[in-house]
């Protein structure tokens, strides 16, 4: 990490017993190619089975992440899809082409104490095959999936109550890691704490460029 990027702040990890994780773009580099395939399966999904026309289909999956959280959530209340067909097509991809073990992420993860969860809005299918691809699966104690929280999902307040009531954490135990201010921005509102990994930037939380520096933010 760089002088530039380092967080504003840290977080107290004795008063942490839970970490959540989100999965894509947080698990492994946001530059890596993952989420353009997945992108390119949902374009496509809405083009020969939804029977959308090219030009409709960016401004309108834009639309429906913007207002429901995910394209999926969007299509199911606007258009009635089929969650199953919907994510089955969308995260057919050849994973292997982009990931690979981590052993460096798998020693990160393996020295935290706390209980390390997966809390995301793709299936457990697909969260299990990318942990599988990054060799940490073994590490996380259950995965919080789109299908754990519906009708709702991140960055919906009812999906981290969810999620918190499946866990039986409150939520001043809980450590959100995510990519995505909003979900971030809906954790702190609930009283978790929250690590941005990536580009963007949120104020009052701290940002990291990499999932492998977390151990930045983290101390006592």
């Amino acid at each position: 990490m760089t002088t530039d990027s380092l967080p504003t702040y840290t977080i107290a990890s004795n008063t942490i017993s839970c970490l959540l994780f989100d999965l894509d773009d947080t698990l492994y580099p946001q530059d890596n190619g993952l989420w353009e395939m997945i992108r390119a399966r949902i374009n496509r999904y809405m083009l020969e089975e939804m029977g959308f026309s090219p030009e409709e289909v960016p401004s309108l999956r834009h639309r429906l992440w913007r207002q429901y959280g995910t394209t999926l959530r969007g299509l199911q209340a606007e258009f009635s899809v089929n969650m199953d067909a919907f994510l089955d097509y969308v995260h057919d991809i050849p994973l292997e082409t982009v990931l690979s073990p981590h052993p460096a992420l798998a020693a990160l993860l393996d020295g935290f104490p706390q209980r390390k969860i997966i809390f995301t809005n793709a299936n457990a299918t697909h969260a299990r095959r990318v942990l599988h691809a990054l060799g940490i699966e073994d590490l996380f104690e259950h995965i919080v999936d789109i299908y754990a929280m519906q009708p709702y999902c991140k960055p919906h307040p009812e999906a981290f109550h969810t999620a918190l009531a499946f866990l039986k954490e409150p939520p001043e135990a809980c450590l959100l890691i995510d990519d995505s201010p909003h979900n971030l921005e809906t954790a702190q509102g609930l009283g978790l704490s929250a690590v941005l990994v990536g580009r963007q930037t949120s104020d009052g939380i701290p940002q990291i460029d990499s999932i492998l520096d977390l151990q930045d933010v983290l101390n006592g």
